[in-house]
């Protein structure tokens, strides 16, 4: 098995024995897509709702706006169909307490979910499980040969999706 990592803000697709993993989500979603026919599938470590609240807009990956279209892209060049992909997402948490809802960084977690579901419903992508919000940070492992998503947290411990 080979193992790729994907940093905040980073991405990456793969098929066959490949481990996607992302580290240390926070407030940031994971957005996992899946081919189960070509065995591939796509990671983005999302870390804006939108490509407006940044800087730098240069890296696709970071925004779920530009993140969704750069993954159905890059899968299928690897034999991925549309109409066979599914979503998960990961992530969300309002690590800094505060109250739910409110503006800042508090809800940023909140405001990554909505903006990725958003984009994903325009964009007609199912999404067959989510482990989203609360205050606890994950780490996913995406196993590719058999589509298995791995949540792995040290409060709640570990949860496949």
């Amino acid at each position: 098995m080979r193992e790729r990592l994907v940093r905040v803000g980073g991405w990456a697709v793969d098929q066959g024995d490949a481990v996607l993993v992302t580290l240390g989500l926070g407030s940031c979603v994971a957005l996992a897509l899946y081919d189960p026919v070509a065995r591939a599938g796509g990671l983005a470590h999302l870390l804006l709702p939108s490509p407006e609240l940044a800087r730098d807009r240069s890296n696709p990956a970071r925004f779920p706006q530009t993140a969704v279209p750069l993954l159905l892209a890059e899968l299928a060049a690897l034999g991925g169909e549309r109409s066979r992909l599914t979503a998960r997402l990961v992530g969300g948490a309002s690590m800094f307490g505060g109250t739910r809802g409110a503006p800042g960084p508090a809800a940023m977690g909140e405001r990554n979910v909505a903006a990725t579901r958003e984009v994903l419903a325009a964009a007609r992508l199912p999404v067959a499980g989510e482990d989203v919000l609360g205050a606890h940070g994950r780490s996913v492992y995406f196993f590719l040969g058999d589509g298995r998503l791995e949540v792995r947290t040290v409060a709640h411990g570990s949860t496949v999706l």
